[in-house]
């Protein structure tokens, strides 16, 4: 697969990679249109007892249980997704980079930032008390990573994005809200698109894109125990998941 043609023209497998993407818009687009009925269901699934509400625990941010603890969890992997995006975009080498990275990379970035802007709305929306029980935005941390370098990106941006897919199935089981999800649902649709396109950026033409999945054709999973310490070491701040598995 070239990555570009001749005179400027984008090849057709370029257009069909970006346009794969652009179905993920249509999904965050009728996500959106989910918030509004997301935050007034009360039932004992949703919300969990008031001791296991997210919040500070031990001088430590705890991201809680039940559904509300799911959604923290997500958000926080949302702030790491966006603000990764955010320096890559914003870069000054960024504009180095060939044009299909950065055409791909820009939309990822701006999904990113709708995820995480739709995690801080939903949770400001339902939590009981959020001045002490949203999670704070976190400060991060890219110990290796060359953000002058397209390949240390793509590879950066491979990692976070199997991370992402295989946090939402591994986490999924635990959401008794059955909006939320559709929601969880619909963001890793997204997520898992993202992983595809990147290895189509590492790997043009190969079968590389299909690699997210295992040998029985399904995506990872991983407990929230398993992708925690993942996540810690690229966020300065210290946090618990003390009632996530």
């Amino acid at each position: 697969m070239q990555q570009q043609a001749k005179n400027g023209m984008l090849t057709p497998a370029f257009t069909g990679r970006r346009n794969f993407l652009k179905l993920s818009g249509l999904t965050l687009a009728g996500t959106g249109l989910l918030l509004a009925g997301c935050s007034d269901d009360d039932d004992a699934g949703s919300n969990p007892s008031s001791n296991q509400l997210p919040g500070v625990r031990n001088g430590k941010f705890d991201l809680g249980g039940g559904d509300f603890g799911v959604l923290t969890y997500a958000y926080a992997l949302e702030q790491l997704e966006s603000d990764f995006y955010t320096k890559v975009v914003e870069n000054a080498a960024f504009s180095s980079f060939s044009t299909d990275a950065q055409l791909i990379l820009e939309d990822i970035y701006k999904h990113e930032v709708i995820h995480r802007e739709f995690f801080r709305n939903a949770l400001t929306a339902a939590l009981p008390n959020p001045e002490t029980q949203l999670l704070p935005d976190l400060t991060f941390m890219y110990n290796g990573v060359n953000f002058g370098s397209e390949s240390s990106v793509l590879a950066t941006a491979k990692a976070l994005e199997d991370t992402g897919v295989a946090a939402y199935n591994g986490a999924g089981y635990l959401i008794s809200d059955a909006a939320y999800l559709v929601i969880a649902g619909q963001i890793v649709s997204v997520e898992a698109r993202h992983a595809s396109a990147i290895r189509d950026l590492i790997n043009p033409g190969s079968a590389d894109f299909a690699a997210t999945t295992d040998a029985n054709g399904l995506d990872p999973a991983k407990k929230p125990s398993e992708i925690a310490p993942v996540a810690q070491g690229f966020i300065q701040e210290q946090f618990t998941a003390t009632f996530l598995p």
